[in-house]
């Protein structure tokens, strides 16, 4: 099978019309043409995350954010530092 991107939606259909048990995971890769290792992924996602968040970009802290909170909270211990030592 070929390489294919799927909306939210579609794969939101399938997965809850297999765990509904409205269709079988081998005649829902059949029917539409997709790899079980795809749909047992899409299934995990949607048990791990469920129906609401799956399938959406996960919202994580990018490291320039972190850089910048870490560079500011260095720069001020310094600030303190340079002030007792100056005392």
């Amino acid at each position: 099978m070929t390489r294919r991107t799927s909306s939210r939606e579609f794969k939101l259909t399938v997965v809850q019309a297999v765990d509904s048990g409205e269709v079988r995971p081998a005649q829902a890769c059949r029917e539409y043409q997709r790899a079980e290792s795809g749909l047992n992924r899409w299934r995990h996602e949607v048990r791990v995350r469920g129906a609401a968040a799956a399938f959406t970009p996960v919202d994580t802290p990018t490291p320039a954010r972190d850089d910048e909170a870490r560079i500011a909270e260095l720069e001020r211990v310094c600030g303190q530092l340079a002030v007792e030592n100056a005392a």
